[in-house]
C-alpha cells in the first residue's frame, strides 16, 4: 500500500488551501496519507491539516528553524520524514516550487511538476509548453515519487476528517547558509489571488495605473480579488504579485473577468481552468473572445462603471 506525504503549505498559523487541493491528489494515486506541518508552532496549521477528509494522520514538526518557509532549512527535515514514504507531494505555488527540487535532490530521485490528473501511482498527466500540449510521464517505480501539484486542476478536499496529530522531532542537519531576513508583503482587504471564487483582472487597455481604480471598485462590488496581464505589470500599473499567466500565478476561479486583455497565450494559461470567462474589449478580433464564455465588445471606460453601478 502506497504512503503519501503531503508537505502542508501555511501562513501566520493558518493553512493554505492548496494543501487540501494535494490530498485530492494523493487521493487519485490510492494510499495512506499523512500531511506534515512544519513551524515554529504547527498547532494551527496542523488541527486544520487533520479535518481534512482522506488524511490519516498529521505529523507536527515543531523546530525554532522552521518559523519561516526556507526551502533549505525545511528540506533536509521533509527527506527525513519521508523515509519508506512512496510518494512526497506539495502544492505547485511559489512554496512547492521552491521546497520540492530541494527534497528530490535529496531523495535522488526527479521531480514530477504541475501534476494535473494521476492515471496510475506512477503514472501522470502534465502540461508542456504553457499549457498549449499535455503530456503522460512516468516515475521510476524503484525510488520515491517527488510532485507538485497542480492546485488550479483539483478541487479541495473537505473538512469531514478526524485524523490524529503526531507530534514529531527531526533529527536533520540544517544548513547555515541560508537565513531568513525579512518578508515583504503586500496588505489588501481583497480576497488572496491564489485562491479567490472571483477575479477582476485588468490589462494594457486599462492605459495606467490611476485607471485601475475602475478594476478595484469592480473587484470591491463582487468581494472579489485583483489580478492583472503581464502587459499590465510591465507597464507599472500594478505590483508584479497580481500577475496572471504562465509566468504570474495560474488560477482557477468560478468567475474570471478580463478587462482591456487582449489574451496573449502567456495570459490565458493562467485562467484555462477558471469555471466562466467574461471578457471585456474594445477589439472584436482579441483572441480573448476566443476563450471567453461571455464577451462584450466596447469601450471599458464606459462599461465598467455602468458595470459597477449596476452591481
Amino acid at each position: 500500500m502506497s504512503k503519501i506525504l503531503i508537505i502542508a503549505e501555511h501562513l501566520d498559523g493558518r493553512l493554505n488551501p492548496a494543501t487540501a487541493k494535494c490530498v485530492s491528489a494523493a487521493q487519485a494515486i490510492g494510499g495512506e496519507i499523512h500531511v506534515a506541518v512544519l513551524a515554529a508552532d504547527p498547532s494551527g496549521p496542523a488541527a486544520e491539516a487533520a479535518r481534512l477528509e482522506g488524511v490519516a494522520k498529521v505529523l507536527a514538526v515543531a523546530n525554532p528553524a522552521n518559523a519561516h518557509p526556507i526551502a533549505q532549512v525545511l528540506a533536509p527535515q521533509v527527506a527525513r520524514l519521508a523515509e519508506g514514504c512512496s510518494h512526497v507531494l506539495g502544492p505547485s505555488t511559489t512554496f512547492g516550487k521552491d521546497l520540492m527540487p530541494c527534497v528530490a535532490a535529496l531523495l535522488g530521485t526527479a521531480q514530477v511538476s504541475d501534476v494535473m490528473a494521476v492515471e496510475g501511482p506512477h503514472v501522470f498527466r502534465r502540461p508542456i509548453y504553457a499549457g498549449n500540449a499535455i503530456v503522460t510521464v512516468e516515475a521510476p517505480a524503484d525510488r520515491p515519487v517527488v510532485a507538485t501539484v497542480r492546485t488550479a486542476s483539483w478541487p479541495a478536499a473537505g473538512e469531514g476528517g478526524a485524523a490524529t496529530v503526531e507530534t514529531v522531532a527531526v533529527d536533520a542537519p540544517l544548513p547555515a547558509h541560508t537565513r531568513f531576513i525579512e518578508l515583504k508583503q503586500g496588505k489588501s482587504d481583497r480576497p488572496d489571488l491564489q485562491s479567490a471564487a472571483r477575479v477582476v483582472s485588468g490589462g494594457r487597455g486599462v492605459g495606467s495605473a490611476e485607471n485601475f481604480a475602475l478594476i478595484h471598485a469592480l473587484a470591491d462590488k463582487l468581494g472579489a480579488a485583483v489580478g492583472a496581464s503581464r502587459a499590465a505589470v510591465d507597464a507599472g500599473y500594478v505590483p508584479n504579485e497580481l500577475q496572471v499567466g504562465q509566468t504570474g500565478k495560474i488560477i482557477a476561479p468560478e468567475l474570471y473577468i478580463a478587462v482591456g486583455i487582449s489574451g496573449a497565450i502567456q495570459h490565458l494559461t493562467g485562467i484555462k481552468d477558471a469555471g466562466t470567462i467574461v471578457a471585456i474589449n474594445k477589439d472584436p478580433d482579441a483572441p480573448i473572445f476566443e476563450v471567453a464564455d461571455i464577451g462584450l465588445v466596447g469601450d471599458l471606460f464606459q462599461v465598467v462603471p455602468e458595470l459597477t453601478r449596476a452591481l
